[in-house]
């Protein structure tokens, strides 16, 4: 195993994904109690003191809601930046709180991470590109917006989480108060089916005029409850490649990540 990723949860309701190499774990958010990452963590072999630390995010309780609890035994390290430590709200053991700016490349253990910022609402949310021997798994979620600099890291990833959040059309027509609705479809909210679909295309034709093959998996992330379902977002996903010239394949693998359970480990 060079890098790989293991979703235990991908949704509205809570996240957390396991990336590890052949000597180095890590956690990239940790939105579930900490129950459910410790048998997770136990489905995998891994044993949650030997985690070299947790990545956050961003604030948002589905991204931090079992960090406490977990945090409690052990020594892992939490990473975040100065901001999103502010924003939680509760203590955490000052001597394991490893603090970042925005855009900062580090390394944990056998991981080279690379933070980047992402457009949410919250104080400075970020995304993470974790690098082993030339290989990089690619975490974008929680954005309304996909930016210049959001597309490099797409078109760098072997493995990218990808947000899909909602359709436009069942969140328009749901349940939601109309702030709520507003907030979801903004700039600081979350990437729709359509848009997620529109930005991994622009990606993959900018390729196919340069002549360059990238053989990638998708990771759809972050599904709605409410406003969403994984045959939804697949659908969407294939139908706006395939009008873009550049549909799913043998480059481009696609795949939906539950809400609720834990993924099978895709390695790279």
């Amino acid at each position: 195993m060079s890098l790989a990723i293991c979703s235990l949860a991908s949704g509205s309701s809570g996240n957390c994904y396991v990336v590890q190499s052949q000597n180095t774990a890590l956690l990239v958010d940790a939105g579930i109690s900490a129950r459910r990452i410790r048998n997770g963590l136990a489905c995998l072999g891994l044993d949650p003191n030997g985690l070299e630390g947790v990545l956050i995010t961003h604030e948002h309780s589905d991204h931090i809601s079992g960090l406490r609890t977990l945090t409690r035994t052990g020594d892992m390290k939490i990473f975040a930046n100065a901001e999103t430590f502010r924003g939680m709200r509760f203590e955490l053991p000052e001597d394991r709180c490893c603090r970042f700016s925005t855009g900062d490349t580090f390394q944990v253990g056998e991981l080279n991470i690379r933070t980047f910022a992402v457009s949410h609402d919250t104080a400075d949310p970020v995304g993470y590109s974790l690098s082993f021997e030339g290989r990089r798994i690619t975490i974008v979620t929680d954005t309304g917006a996909v930016t210049q600099p959001l597309l490099q890291e797409i078109r760098e990833a072997d493995i990218l989480v990808l947000e899909s959040n909602h359709d436009e059309s069942i969140l328009r027509m749901g349940h939601y108060p109309w702030f709520l609705k507003q907030r979801i479809l903004g700039e600081q909210g979350h990437l729709s089916n359509e848009a997620a679909a529109r930005a991994l295309a622009e990606v993959l034709r900018d390729e196919q005029r340069k002549g360059q093959k990238k053989l990638r998996r998708v990771l759809l992330a972050h599904l709605s409850r409410e406003n969403n379902f994984p045959e939804m977002a697949m659908a969407t996903m294939e139908n706006i490649l395939e009008e873009s010239g550049c549909p799913a394949g043998n480059e481009t693998q696609l795949i939906t990540l539950s809400r609720t359970e834990i993924s099978p480990v895709y390695s790279v």
